[in-house]
Formats: structure tokens, sequence, C-alpha cells
């Protein structure tokens, strides 16, 4: 088939390099909008961070034979070290909810856990949850012992 001169099928270069620019723009303005949201692992990555902090506590009570606390703020999402003055925050995306007894060792508990140098504690329950993720970090109140586990009502 003859084509008459100067038709021609496809871009030209300045059509190509065009195009590619605008779409390297669009995704420069959008890309750094797009939530990055906790994965699993990570999810339970934190649970064992907050595990270890509370290890790190309950063997500093044990240690240094005084009561420590573990500061719990669950609307900022923050745990605080009794002992190293630690600090760990999880995500935004990220629920933190704690369940703590209403007293302890004849005391009001505010947002907290103690632990003490026998080693006990006053026990409790933070969980993390993102959307049907969820793990739990229970302390024992008996024997202080910190354990993580899969939240109960979460699907796996």
């Amino acid at each position: 088939m003859n084509r008459p001169y100067g038709s021609q099928d496809g871009f030209t270069l300045i059509e190509a390099v065009c195009a590619m620019a605008i779409i390297g723009l669009v995704a420069a303005v959008l890309l750094p909008n797009i939530p990055q949201q906790t994965s699993r692992p990570r999810l339970e990555a934190y649970a064992i961070q907050i595990a270890t902090l509370l290890k790190t506590d309950r063997n500093a009570a044990i240690g240094n034979r005084q009561v420590v606390a573990t500061l719990i703020d669950a609307p900022s999402r923050t745990l605080r070290s009794g002992a190293t003055g630690e600090v760990l925050r999880v995500p935004d995306d990220v629920r933190l909810d704690s369940v703590l007894p209403r007293s302890c060792n004849d005391h009001t508990v505010g947002a907290e856990i103690d632990f003490f140098p026998s080693g006990m504690s006053c026990g409790g329950m933070i969980v993390l949850s993102r959307r049907d993720t969820g793990f739990e970090v229970q302390v024992n109140w008996l024997t202080g012992k910190v354990d993580v586990g899969v939240q109960s009502h979460a699907a796996p």
C-alpha cells in the first residue's frame, strides 16, 4: 500500500517525551499522598517491641528491688518505659487499647502496668489492631510474665 508523502504512523519523539513528562508529574504529585499502611508482620513487630519494653521494666524492677511502672497512653498510641524512659509509638493507622485493673496492691491504678521486685505485676493487656488483624500483649499479674498472641477475634 502506497502512502502519501509525509504521512506517518505512530508518535513523534516530542509527543512521547511530553506524554512521559505528564505521567511523571502526575506520579510525583499523587504518590506521596498514598497512605502507607502497617502490614501484618510490622504490626506483629510492634507487639514484640512492646513486649520487650515490658520485660525490660520487669527485669529492672527485680534487679533494682523497686517498683517500675510502664506508662500507657492509648489515645496517643505510646508506651513509656519506667526503667529506661524509652518511648514507643505505634503508627496512626494502628489502634492501641489497654485492659488494666482498677486497683493493684491497695492503690488505684492509672494507665500503667506496675512491676514489683518479687517479679509479680499488676497485670494487664495491650491490644494492637488494624482492620482484621490484631495482636495482644498480656502481662500475667502473678508471675509478671509477658506473652504476645494473636487477638482472639481477629482473623489471621
